[in-house]
Parts: structure tokens; C-alpha cells; sequence
């Protein structure tokens, strides 16, 4: 969807769309089991057949060594420039905000929006010290899954559309507008920097941190490739896959168009200001549905066999996390929006935002499924 900013979700809040924020939302399956106490006796044949079939312990994960302790020192002080604007904001100071902005029209939208900001951009921190902190083993999966998931969603737009757009600018000599004219004040250019900057580096150390401990965790989960999985799983998670890529038909269709320059279903305000930025972003936004679809078909029709397991994993999880956070934060602000006529979303963005999390749903269901039915089988 077209946007006056880098990478501002809305022209109301384009900083508190906080990916770190969508940190709070995410989802996931299977849990350590915890670890009956050793009997006095030895254990019977049965009881040894049992223990046989239990499926494998995940593997404690190597010291964490100065580069897992840089990292989480990173990911905890990127979420600081975030949070201490924030902060200022909620207390009534103006730091990055200019006169005329229309920030400053509803006070109390502002506040409920900022703290909800506060809150997600907060949870990075929780993430980061979960993820490297002896005690972070012993959560329950869904409950780190779940939140990585819906954090990997909310940055991983930052962190390839802010980039994307600063180089564009600097080809194009500076002339894309990316943060709206004079005439309509939104924020002081330093705090889309200052703010993106942190995303991505958030991002990046999260995501690496991520990945270390889901090796050490999962890793058994996805070994192989699609070629030696078992027979599909069925006509119901088929279906559902094909769903996704029939719906996900809409949202490309129209992020394409509107990344082509065309205004067709976009609100007046949106259509104004599509610039070259807002059209790096919509091309973008037409990838993340064919990534979460082609994971998902993928691992439903087990084609390309040759690709590890790990490849329609990866492709499901970050696609599917960009367009249902995306969608619903989307459509979260459209919903809530004060403004006038010029500004609000039309129907084909509001249908747009709510199919976008329905495939983003579908997705991680089936991802979620295909991990508990394949640690079973190995088991």
C-alpha cells in the first residue's frame, strides 16, 4: 500500500508501527517435554521401548560465547532510540515531532498508540534474553514461536524496504519524496532514520539469535530434503494451500498495479502520494504473499524435490508473518483512523489488509502442522 514514508505503514503513526512491536504476536508448536526423575530401579523392557520412542531430545545449544552475548547486547540497545521517543511522546514532549503535525490533533490516540508501541518494541528485549538465557529452553514453544513469528513479520518489511528506498534515493539524485511536504508536517526526517536504523539492526541480531537457538532446539525438524518426506498430507492441507494461493491472487494483483504507478482502489491522500518509495515498497508488498504461498505449496505438494526441508520452512515463515502482521496492523490503523474523507482507506485497501491475514493465517497453520506431524515421524 502506497505510503508517504520509507516505510511508515500509516500517515498517522508511520514510527509506531514498531515491528519490534509485532514481537508481542507471534505463534509456533511442540514443547520440551519435561524429563521424568530417574527411578531407583532399573527400568523394565517396556519402559525402555518407551523411552526408545520418544521423539529426540533437543540438544543444549553451545555456550553462548562472546558473539551470542554481542548480539543480545545489540538487539536490547537498538530498541532504546525506539523506546525513549516514545517515552518523550507519551509525556507530553515534542522531540522529532514539528508544528502542524497532525500527531498532535488527538492526544489520547496518540498516548493508546505509543504505549501499544511501547509495549511491542519492550517485548525485543524479553525475545533476546529468551533466546540466551539457559531458562529460555525450558519455555513452552508456542510461547517463543509465536512471538518470533509475528516479530520476523513486522521487521522483515524494514529491512528490506528502508534500504531499498535510501538506495533509490541516492540513484535518483534525492528527488523521491519520502516523508510527505512541508505543507502537511508528519516528523522531523532524523526520526525515520533513527527509528528504521534500529529496526533493522533489531532485526538482524534478533533473527540471529533466532536462528542459533532453533537449530539447537529444532534443527531435527527440518533435516533432509522434500524429496524424502513422506507421502503428502492429505486433501485437506492441499486444499487449504491452494486457498492460500487463490487469495493471494488479490493482494499481488493490486500491490502491483499500485508499485506500477496505478491509483486503482486507493484513497485520494494515498494516490497523491505515491511516490517512488511507496511503489519500491508495494512492488515488495506483492512478494511477501508469493513467498508464504510457495512454502506452503511446496511442502503440501512436496515439490522441489531437490530443496531442503528448511528452504518452503523459511519461505512460509517470512511470508506468511509479513502479511498477516502487516495486514492486521494495517488494518488495525484504517479501523481506528481519525481523519477526513481524503484519508480513510477504501474498501479494496480494507479487503486487501483482511486477505492478506487469512493467507498469512492458512500458512502458519499448515507450517505449524507439517513440524508436529514430522516430529512425530521421527519419533
Amino acid at each position: 500500500m502506497p505510503q508517504t514514508r520509507p516505510v511508515s505503514p500509516t500517515t498517522s503513526d508511520s514510527v509506531s508501527a514498531s515491528p519490534a512491536a509485532s514481537s508481542a504476536t507471534l505463534s509456533a508448536s511442540a514443547a520440551l517435554s519435561p524429563t521424568t526423575p530417574a527411578s531407583p530401579r532399573a527400568p523394565s523392557p517396556a519402559a525402555s521401548a518407551s523411552t526408545a520412542s520418544a521423539a529426540p531430545a533437543p540438544a543444549a545449544p553451545a555456550p553462548l560465547g562472546r558473539p551470542g552475548r554481542v548480539l543480545r547486547f545489540v538487539s536490547v540497545a537498538a530498541c532504546v532510540p525506539y523506546l525513549a521517543l516514545k517515552v518523550a511522546w507519551i509525556s507530553g514532549s515534542r522531540p522529532g515531532i514539528p508544528d502542524g503535525s497532525p500527531l498532535l490533533d488527538h492526544r489520547a490516540l496518540m498516548i493508546f498508540a505509543n504505549g501499544l508501541t511501547v509495549l511491542m518494541d519492550a517485548a525485543v528485549i524479553v525475545l533476546a534474553l529468551l533466546l540466551t538465557c539457559p531458562w529460555g529452553l525450558r519455555t513452552p514453544a508456542w510461547l517463543l514461536a509465536a512471538p518470533m513469528w509475528a516479530a520476523t513479520g513486522l521487521l522483515l518489511p524494514i529491512v528490506a524496504g528502508f534500504p531499498l528506498t535510501q538506495l533509490a534515493g541516492v540513484f535518483d539524485g534525492g528527488g523521491s519524496a519520502g516523508s510527505g511536504g512541508p505543507a502537511e508536517p508528519f516528523l522531523h526526517e532524523w526520526v525515520f532514520g533513527v527509528v528504521y536504523v534500529g529496526f533493522i539492526v533489531q532485526g538482524l541480531a534478533l533473527g540471529a539469535l533466532f536462528v542459533r537457538y532453533a537449530r539447537a532446539r529444532w534443527s531435527h525438524a527440518w533435516r533432509g530434503r522434500v524429496g524424502d518426506l513422506p507421502p503428502g498430507p492429505g486433501r485437506g492441507a492441499r486444499t487449504a494451500a491452494v486457498t492460500a494461493a487463490v487469495l493471494a491472487l488479490l493482494p499481488v494483483t493490486l500491490h502491483l498495479l499500485w508499485a506500477c504507478g496505478s491509483t486503482t482502489g486507493l484513497a485520494p491522500s494515498r494516490a497523491r502520494d505515491l511516490t517512488q518509495d511507496a511503489r519500491i515498497l508495494e512492488a515488495l508488498s506483492a512478494l511477501y504473499p508469493a513467498l508464504a504461498v510457495t512454502g506452503a505449496l511446496l511442502l503440501a505438494f512436496r515439490w522441489g524435490r531437490a530443496l531442503p526441508v528448511g528452504v518452503p520452512l523459511a519461505l512460509g515463515w517470512l511470508g506468511s508473518g509479513a502479511v498477516a502482521c502487516w495486514g492486521g496492523w494495517l488494518l488495525l490503523g484504517s479501523l481506528t483512523a481519525i481523519g477526513d474523507a481524503m484519508n480513510r482507506p477504501t474498501g479494496a485497501m480494507l479487503l486487501t489488509y483482511a486477505v492478506q491475514m487469512i493467507i498469512g493465517a492458512i500458512v502458519a497453520v499448515l507450517g505449524t502442522r507439517f513440524l508436529r506431524q514430522r516430529a512425530g515421524s521421527i519419533a
